[in-house]
């Protein structure tokens, strides 16, 4: 199959970017994304063109590096009714001769590093404000001697699939990142181990998520539409029930 592609170009953060239109020949529909977009660059290198930057590790679904829209779709639409992540979307979901506009993450708390590739630091400083529990070092220990309900572990479970990739703020019309800040809350607030700094860690991430320049949440659900971990929009209502609980506390 043959792909005609418009793809954001965009040398470093100071210069204006712009779509820059390529035909990759040849493609197969059992290539990823990602594979599609190596054969794109390898033939720019045998030109002599500057091949385009994109963000990728693994491959395989797991790190979230892979973050770009597609068709105005973060990480794209695939045939599966569940969402993926870039490396997981195969070129089969597209027809032949097919054009496919690909874009950055558009954010401001995103900055453009280079093409494709953008700045998510963001996400590592509202770690960084409390997304940690103070214990002390040592060996693991036993299972058993903190019990927590299974339904509290379940759902601390699922809010720690949360992989980071920021689909989340890039479906966002808001530009938020509340569904990955209220994952990460979520995730510690469920667990015994978790409680002690549960309503500060709450108060210091929002305030650095607001800090970041990330957008107000207003629940419209973009974010857990794209989500490639499916967590649950009900995360953002924890959140939101543990800052205000915060608040009185303090």
């Amino acid at each position: 199959m043959n792909i005609n592609l418009r793809v954001w170009r965009q040398p470093n953060a100071q210069t204006p970017g712009k779509m820059v239109s390529y035909r990759v020949e040849g493609v197969s529909e059992d290539m990823s994304f990602l594979e599609m977009l190596d054969l794109l660059n390898e033939d720019l290198t045998v030109k002599g063109e500057e091949p385009v930057a994109f963000d990728h590790d693994c491959r395989e679904g797991i790190c979230g590096m892979c973050g770009v829209v597609i068709n105005g779709a973060a990480h794209g639409r695939s045939a599966s009714p569940v969402p993926t992540t870039t490396c997981q979307l195969h070129m089969r979901s597209f027809a032949d001769e097919a054009t496919i506009d690909v874009e950055p993450w558009r954010a401001g708390a995103f900055p453009v590093i280079k093409d494709l590739v953008v700045d998510r630091t963001a996400f590592d400083r509202i770690i960084q404000a409390g997304g940690f529990i103070s214990v002390n070092a040592g060996s693991a220990p036993e299972a058993h001697s903190v019990p927590a309900p299974k339904a509290e572990a379940d759902r601390a479970f699922d809010a720690a699939t949360c992989i980071g990739c920021g689909a989340c703020v890039a479906a966002c019309p808001n530009g938020s990142g509340m569904l990955f800040t209220s994952a990460k809350i979520t995730h510690l607030a469920m667990l015994p181990q978790g409680q002690p700094e549960r309503y500060t860690r709450v108060r210091t991430m929002v305030a650095q998520h607001d800090d970041e320049g990330f957008g107000g949440c207003s629940n419209i659900g973009e974010c857990a539409a794209v989500c490639p971990k499916q967590i649950p929009l009900d995360t953002i209502s924890q959140l939101n029930r543990d800052l205000m609980k915060s608040l009185f506390k303090r």
